[in-house]
């Protein structure tokens, strides 16, 4: 992995870079990540608020997480791409979308979260730890 890395949307109105490694990689089956993967997990990456910068603005939709935390998802406003979630509260992390990077071809996932939400055709790996909601951090 090389640090710093970078991404952004489909149509190149919104850019990030990160300047720090990411702090986890979880593989989120909730309810509201299957709504912007298509039905299963999102690739969620945990980086420190600090280390991420973004040129654009992309617009936001506010959900109330499985966990009870409001978070709100951003997205390119002109081609849908998901980006990053931010919980609501004393959250120092953004949680990007792996799909939106320019490589996350080096990831490697720490766990699987919120399978307790799951479809129950989803594949999920007995390879990494599964927690049925958010894992205690």
């Amino acid at each position: 992995m090389t640090v710093p890395f970078s991404g952004g949307c489909q149509c190149g109105a919104v850019r990030y870079e990160v300047s720090a490694e990411p702090l986890a990689v979880f593989l989120c089956h909730c309810r509201a990540c299957q709504y912007e993967s298509a039905g299963g997990p999102s690739v969620v990456v945990m980086v420190p608020e600090p280390a991420f910068k973004m040129t654009g603005t992309p617009k936001g939709h506010t959900v109330i997480a499985d966990s009870g935390t409001p978070t709100t998802r951003c997205f390119c406003g002109e081609c849908g791409t998901p980006l990053f979630g931010k919980p609501s509260g004393d959250f120092p992390f953004v949680m990007l979308r792996a799909g939106s990077m320019d490589d996350a071809s080096w990831l490697k996932p720490h766990s699987t979260i919120w399978v307790s939400s799951a479809q129950p055709w989803a594949a999920i790996s007995d390879d990494i730890p599964r927690f049925e909601g958010n894992p205690v951090m």
